[in-house]
């Protein structure tokens, strides 16, 4: 398969979803526009939207509307998607919290030498921090069972 016709594939996702999303807003009565995009191999469904009610607390209606849209995608294609949501650019925000959380988990371990143990955190924000804890030399792995899934950051 080349990559002309994987990216083509993405797309046709994410306009499934982008479809569904329509429809969303419209019963939620939600001002919004949807863009549709493949980035880091995945299909891409960005909400650009004032409201932060389809965020929810800590991201939660966000990652329910991410499951959502990867069954609309299981339902209409038969395959399982790695599609990623974003709503009003929280992704783009949590991720500079997050890399800001494990500079500072870097900072600790470097100056101490003792291991940090951060908050808990889903999988694809252990995933952000995990790079940049190699990105610095450093050493990371998970630890514990979700919900209170978290990173420790230890010396190389």
């Amino acid at each position: 398969m080349s990559n002309n016709e994987t990216e083509a594939e993405l797309l046709a996702e994410g306009d499934l979803v982008a479809d569904y999303f329509e429809e969303l807003l419209d019963i939620a009565d939600l001002d919004g526009d949807i863009e549709n995009s493949v980035q880091d191999g995945r299909a891409f469904v960005a909400i650009d939207t004032e409201s932060e009610r389809l965020v929810g607390k800590d991201g939660e209606v966000l990652e329910a509307l991410q499951e959502l849209a990867r069954l609309v995608v299981m339902t209409e294609t038969g395959n399982r998607s790695r599609l990623m949501v974003d709503v009003a650019g929280y992704r783009a925000r949590r991720r500079a919290e997050l890399v800001a959380m494990a500079k500072d988990a870097i900072a600790d371990v470097s100056d101490s030498g003792e291991p940090v143990r951060m908050v808990p955190l889903n999988a694809y924000e252990r995933k952000i921090v995990h790079d940049e804890v190699a990105a610095a030399g450093l050493l990371s792995e998970s630890e514990g069972e979700p919900p209170n899934r978290r990173v420790v950051v230890k010396k190389a």
